[in-house]
């Protein structure tokens, strides 16, 4: 199971660096210089990495807050009021992982720095 899951992920993502070059090479028989290509692709990439890794931290960090919060209370339930408000703060913080990871996406994805830097913007 564990096997066919972790060759599963390689072949999916063989698949999606490749896909890049090899609409690149299409267009690099035409004459066409692909770098814009290469570019973009290891951008789209990059952003997927940023998004994937971000939502996985929010939602673990997400879970743990709740599952402390719920065995404080469970243990003391008098101080409930002070738990959630602690709660409730810790998970905004840690909500604002994601919204990073959003932000780090969308900046690679519609304002590259790179793609400007090198001209094919």
């Amino acid at each position: 199971m564990k096997k066919s899951f972790v060759y599963s992920i390689l072949a999916i993502a063989l698949i999606i660096v490749s896909a890049p070059f090899a609409f690149a090479a299409a267009e690099a028989a035409a004459g066409v210089d692909y770098t814009k290509a290469i570019v973009l692709g290891c951008a789209l990439l990059g952003a997927g990495f940023a998004i994937g890794f971000g939502a996985v931290g929010a939602g673990l960090g997400l879970g743990q807050a709740t599952s402390g919060a719920s065995n404080a209370v469970g243990r003391n339930p008098e101080a409930q009021g002070k738990v959630m408000l602690t709660m409730m703060v810790g998970m905004a913080m840690t909500e604002s992982v994601a919204i990073y990871a959003l932000v780090i996406s969308l900046v690679m994805l519609f304002a590259n720095p790179i793609v400007k830097m090198i001209g094919l913007g």
